[in-house]
């Protein structure tokens, strides 16, 4: 190797994993967060780009009516109880709602190829409906199909890339 050549070798990126029904936000520039598997649940990021603060949410169901009990020991289970604390807790770190990045994919049709239940298609019509309520626009998603998803979130610069099994990831 000639002695002009240089390696730059980057620090890895520190792993928040996402479980189902849960959320992790953080200000921390050196995360990536990750969530894996999405089926008909969604993934929903939130960045503010000037304060390099974000927060990811992977959520199940569109209505915690079906159990109140639970919209309220596992809040980011649902549509309608987690994408508000996903909202507040970015926000609690510096976001402010002018300037946030709003990203979603997953609500496939899976695991229901009857239609009984259509979650996926339920999931998306919820959080649809809750943004444009809010007065808040959605400015990238990648959702329905058939395919399961992972999502990574880099809070450095706000890339979310897509990982769907036998396809190539891409940004979203």
């Amino acid at each position: 190797m000639p002695a002009s050549s240089r390696w730059v070798i980057a620090a890895p990126k520190k792993n928040l994993v996402v479980g189902v029904a849960d959320m992790v936000a953080s200000n921390d520039a050196g995360a990536e967060l990750v969530t894996y598997s999405l089926g008909s649940c969604l993934g929903v990021t939130v960045y503010d780009p000037v304060k390099k603060v974000g927060g990811m949410l992977h959520l199940m169901l569109p209505d915690s009516r079906i159990d109140p009990r639970k919209g309220v020991t596992s809040p980011f289970m649902f549509v309608d109880t987690g994408v508000p604390q996903l909202f507040k807790t970015v926000f609690n770190l510096g976001g402010e709602r002018f300037r946030v990045i709003i990203k979603v994919a997953g609500g496939a049709q899976f695991l229901d190829e009857q239609r009984t239940f259509n979650i996926g298609a339920r999931n998306i019509l919820a959080f649809d409906e809750m943004i444009s309520r809010n007065g808040l626009a959605v400015h990238a998603r990648d959702t329905g199909g058939y395919n399961s998803r992972t999502l990574r979130f880099d809070l450095a610069t706000g890339n979310v890339s897509i990982h769907s099994p036998g396809l190539s990831a891409y940004l979203l």
